[in-house]
């Protein structure tokens, strides 16, 4: 990564009092309203001895030096002043520093078709503030406001070739068209609708089903075909689904290959739980035969997605549900 600016929330200078989350390689549509910066005051003021106030003069001392001691009454409260000051500097700097890239700029959000910052990424972007980041058995989609639970035998990789959030089967194999190649029996991937017109969640999981069949079964991100291309395909269901609260609608086919037993594709969209409810796509590809995973595993991930912080499951967090 080549100063590479992190996901995360920052100023959209076209809406002033407004974040927009940048994904690491773009703006996205989600917004927010702006995190109120942290209030700083004046240093605590220091308790001293009780003394004894009078009209006539400054207070006595028990030594009776009381001219000494309102002299270093005073010294004492410019000296804690001077102090607050230079707390509150030191913190204003860190902000700004903490607020710059590597290259001593910090990422603006423009206007719809302004020019994003330029960044090499190669890494899958990694949410992060969700207390369940860290859970092997959540995938944390934080930008969506989504967590989905991760069956036995799957994991959430480090790095991926398709820069999404990924969970898949641990062990891999050699793909039938391919041997220089390796596939996995199960996939399922999250990820915000993008470059798209549309508006109706049943339009765009029929619209989205062909691109992730053929990114599962015809061709990788590189051109090979790894399961020989896709030979037909059969339509198994396309209804409407209730996910994380939301109404949305899947799409499921059966598609068969040149090479190997085919396979199952699934597109389920519906709208985020946060922001602007801009459309999620979670893409699923399970292998067909014996050892792929049971189709009915793709209705059980459906529905144990949860908004993150979902009272009544943590966000999903700790969850487990068999292969």
């Amino acid at each position: 990564m080549s100063n590479a600016t992190p996901p995360g929330w920052y100023p959209d200078a076209a809406a002033p009092g407004t974040d927009r989350w940048w994904d690491g390689t773009a703006w996205t549509a989600h917004t927010r309203p702006a995190a109120a910066p942290q209030a700083f005051g004046p240093p605590e003021p220091v308790a001293t001895a009780p003394q004894d106030f009078r009209l006539s003069g400054p207070a006595t001392t028990a030594s009776g030096d009381g001219g000494n001691a309102a002299g270093r009454g005073t010294t004492r409260i410019v000296a804690l002043a001077v102090a607050g000051l230079v707390v509150v500097g030191a913190a204003v700097t860190g902000a700004v520093l903490l607020g710059r890239d590597d290259d001593g700029r910090r990422p603006e959000a423009g206007p719809s078709g302004s020019v994003a910052p330029t960044t090499t990424v190669t890494d899958t972007p990694s949410p992060t503030g969700s207390p369940a980041e860290d859970d092997p058995k959540v995938l944390v989609d934080q930008l969506n406001g989504i967590t989905l639970p991760i069956p036995d035998g799957w994991e959430k990789p480090d790095r991926t070739v398709e820069p999404v959030l990924t969970m898949r089967t641990v062990n891999s194999y050699a793909c039938p068209g391919s041997s220089s190649d390796f596939c996995y029996h199960g996939t399922v991937t999250s990820r915000i609708a993008s470059a798209t017109d549309i508006t109706s969640a049943e339009k765009l999981a029929e619209h989205d089903i062909a691109t992730a069949a053929d990114g599962a079964y015809e061709k990788n991100l590189v051109g090979n075909r790894i399961h020989g291309g896709i030979t037909s395909h059969k339509v198994l269901d396309s209804a409407s689904v209730s996910v994380a609260g939301r109404a949305g609608h899947q799409v499921r086919w059966r598609v068969e290959t040149g090479k190997g037993p085919g396979g199952y594709v699934q597109s389920l969209v519906f709208p985020s739980t946060i922001g602007t409810e801009s459309l999620i796509i979670v893409r699923y590809a399970f292998d067909a035969g014996p050892d792929g995973p049971p189709l009915s595993l793709m209705d059980t991930i459906t529905k144990a997605i949860r908004p993150i912080g979902d009272s009544a499951t943590s966000g999903g967090a700790g969850s487990s549900i068999a292969p």
